[in-house]
């Protein structure tokens, strides 16, 4: 059954700023001009006049209480309690009209978390080198770990429902956010709908560091999985000790054939292969129960969520 369409009041726009005088004011005026008077601007201390742009434009204003993108998101979601909360950032680097299209998911009932994919539509010059083959190593590395088919994983433009925003748990304070809310949304059985948006080249100057931030968001993938499927984790410990294994009785096979042996490394090799393979088999164990519990948890939040509908209705 489809849903009732969103009217602009049900819907806040959460934009968490920092020194983004050169970019915020036409963000919010393109939210406006669509009807949608809710704007939330969270602001991390800024330096500039972003604060002052913001209320004059007509947005509410909050000043972080801490530090970090992560903290700003997870502080204002405490704040706000519209069905529906839009989070962008406040750059210029979205377009506001494609706020409908995150929408859509949302109204047709098919998902509580919409994605907006950066890299099927991006400016000239919108996504450095660096950024964009780090963007697509991250992705590839997401779906490997979590077997989730999500393509742009750092997005800041997200459609999230009062249900999924109010429930998730965030504890990352930097701009390993973006990461923490979709793993958040698929361990916590919610669904997640991803569609093409429009990127354009920032306006002002980047608060992320690719490097130190890459680092914290390739770390936070990893970390995350204890908190999505831990039998992923002994996937990964599995086939490192079993390469490790593999690789060292390839040298000593090669060094047995040139009349030279080793006693020790051949039973660390022995040691690393059966390792590995234990490891790998309770992984598989661990994998199978917990995408059981999974599936179960997405059938009783279904079940709620038809029977909330009927209701309604």
């Amino acid at each position: 059954m489809q849903l009732k369409k969103l009217n602009p009041e049900d819907v806040t726009i959460l934009i968490p700023t920092k020194n983004e005088e050169d970019g915020i004011g036409e963000v919010i005026d393109g939210f406006k001009k669509l009807g949608f008077t809710n704007i939330f601007v969270i602001d991390g201390h800024s330096t500039d006049r972003t604060r002052e742009i913001a209320r004059a434009k007509g947005a509410t204003v909050v000043l972080q209480s801490g530090k970090g993108k992560g903290q700003a998101v997870a502080e204002a979601f405490k704040m706000i309690d519209t069905p529906v909360v839009v989070m962008i950032d406040g750059d210029g680097t979205y377009d506001p009209k494609d706020v409908t299209k995150l929408l859509q998911p949302i109204e047709r009932g098919i998902a509580e978390h919409v994605i907006g994919n950066r890299l099927i539509n991006f400016e000239k010059g919108a996504f450095t080198k660096l950024n964009l083959i780090g963007n697509k190593i991250f992705n590839a590395l997401f779906r490997f770990m979590y077997g989730v088919e999500v393509h742009d994983l750092l997005t800041g433009y997200r459609a999230l429902t009062r249900e999924l925003y109010k429930n998730v748990e965030l504890e990352k304070h930097g701009f390993e956010i973006e990461t923490e809310l979709t793993v958040e949304t698929i361990a916590k059985g919610f669904r997640i709908a991803e569609v093409p948006i429009n990127y354009y080249k920032r306006k002002g100057k980047a608060n992320l560091h690719p490097i130190k931030d890459g680092w914290r968001i390739g770390k936070t993938i990893i970390e995350l999985m204890v908190r999505y499927n831990p039998g992923r984790y002994l996937y990964l410990f599995g086939m490192i000790a079993l390469s490790l294994g593999v690789l060292s009785g390839v040298y000593i096979v090669t060094e047995w054939s040139r009349g030279v042996s080793h006693y020790l490394l051949t039973s660390l090799t022995s040691i690393f292969i059966i390792t590995g393979v234990n490891l790998l088999i309770f992984g598989f164990i661990v994998n199978f129960v917990f995408k059981l519990i999974l599936d179960l948890r997405n059938k009783y939040t279904q079940l709620i969520r038809e029977c909330g509908k009927r209701l309604e209705d």
